[in-house]
């Protein structure tokens, strides 16, 4: 029962959009397994560019089924809007997109109560897109939350929002001083995307299941990145879900004995988006390192725009994460952007109030404290249109044999560029 995880390993904004997208033709079912619309996958092909929120990437493959499983917390604006822009690229969507019946919905009370935390919190402020995700998954474990199939009788709709409205009023008005909501309003709109979702809904759990028995091949795409689980990342500052490949079963619906393969997404070099500790970045180095690398590699949100923090690769924090993942391949990206620096710099150990390790400490105070302990490499020029490691600079081959030798995990393909065909399997 063959499935492939793809999962980013570091921060987010690895690169999985392309490489699901490479995937897909593979693959009979893509599915994405947790996060909401925070998450930003972008796809490059010819001279177009699209950015994905919710709908796995496999969706610009015909042939291709996509699934948006029980652990995603879905947007239902975000989502019509993307099922919309899609056709309108002349893409086929009903009949190739199933979303679970048992997904959760993000209400505009979510993102309101966020948002008014956020400024609440000021200084101390996580770093949230805003979207309403966090809030989401709070009222899913506390069972207050609304799914997909209450949209399908208004009377449940109505008490269980009325419920949630009240008191998200109460904190709204009573805590933060902000804006309150309309119930009445919010059931008429969520009353109308019950009828535009419908053709898409599904007990994806099911589907999924007979698929495998049936020998189908499935992809499931994880969102953000396995540094900012909410159990093994870099906690507080993490998002409200599992990226990790443990996510993939709770979040799907399948069985652990039915995954064969983990492809870990891995930067070339190390960014992250929002607050938290990052030990490799570089933030005011004389040389202008960090601006170069967020320049080059258009390093800015999908989703908000937002500048990433740059850095050097950190194989301390890889070596975790692939521990936490069992990863079976890696996948490279971006390692054009690195072409003409003059030296490349890799993080394999930390020291910690003197001392040095190799463990990555993913509680916040120890990780703070952790100064970088580098390898240095020598640079290459330019790696575009490299189709085999064979054509790569001799230096890029020894820093790429570097990181995998460091993981003890096989590179599987390596991205020298944007486009589909920028991209060689190895």
């Amino acid at each position: 029962m063959p499935v492939t995880i793809v999962i980013g390993s570091q921060w987010g904004d690895e690169g999985k959009g392309k490489v699901v997208d490479l995937l897909a033709p593979e693959m009979d079912i893509v599915a994405r397994y947790q996060g909401g619309a925070n998450a930003g996958h972008t796809i490059a092909w010819d001279d177009k560019k699209f950015v994905l929120h919710l709908i796995p990437s496999g969706i610009f493959h015909e042939g291709t089924t996509c699934v948006i499983g029980n652990g995603v917390v879905i947007d239902p604006v975000a989502l019509m809007k993307e099922i919309n822009t899609i056709k309108e690229l002349g893409f086929e969507v009903e009949g190739r997109l199933f979303i679970s019946h048992n997904a959760h919905l993000i209400m505009p009370y979510h993102k309101a109560v966020e948002q008014a935390r956020e400024r609440y919190r000021d200084a101390g402020a996580i770093g949230t897109t805003g979207r309403g995700i966090g809030p989401a998954y709070v009222d899913k474990f506390a069972r207050t939350g609304i799914r997909v199939v209450d949209l399908l009788d208004r009377d449940v709709l109505r008490r269980k929002l009325k419920d949630a409205i009240d008191e998200k009023n109460a904190i709204l008005r009573g805590v933060y001083d902000a804006e309150t909501l309309d119930v009445d309003q919010m059931i008429e709109e969520y009353v109308a995307f019950d009828q535009e979702i419908d053709p898409f809904v599904k007990n994806t759990t099911e589907y999924l299941n007979a698929a495998l028995k049936d020998g189908q091949r499935v992809l499931a795409e994880g969102a953000q990145g396995s540094l900012l689980d909410v159990d093994f990342g870099t906690y507080p500052f993490v998002t409200s879900s599992h990226p990790t490949a443990g996510g993939c079963c709770t979040g799907l619906g399948v069985p652990p004995t039915a995954v064969d393969r983990v492809i870990g997404i891995v930067k070339a070099y190390s960014t992250r988006v929002g607050n938290g500790p990052f030990p490799t970045e570089l933030d005011g180095d004389p040389e202008g390192i960090g601006q170069k690398l967020r320049d080059v590699g258009h390093e800015y949100g999908a989703t908000t725009g937002r500048p990433r923090r740059c850095g050097w690769l950190d194989l301390v924090a890889l070596r975790y994460t692939t521990a936490v993942n069992g990863f079976t391949d890696l996948a490279i990206t971006k390692l054009d952007v690195l072409a003409g620096l003059d030296e490349l710099k890799v993080c394999t150990r930390y020291r910690i109030d003197g001392k040095e390790t190799d463990r990555f400490p993913n509680d916040l105070a120890t990780l703070e404290r952790a100064e970088p302990v580098y390898e240095t490499f020598h640079g290459f020029g330019d790696v575009t249109g490299a189709d085999s490691l064979d054509a790569l600079p001799a230096t890029a081959r020894d820093y790429l044999r570097f990181a995998s030798d460091f993981l003890d995990v096989p590179i599987a393909m390596v991205s020298t560029g944007p486009k589909r065909s920028e991209t060689m399997m190895v």
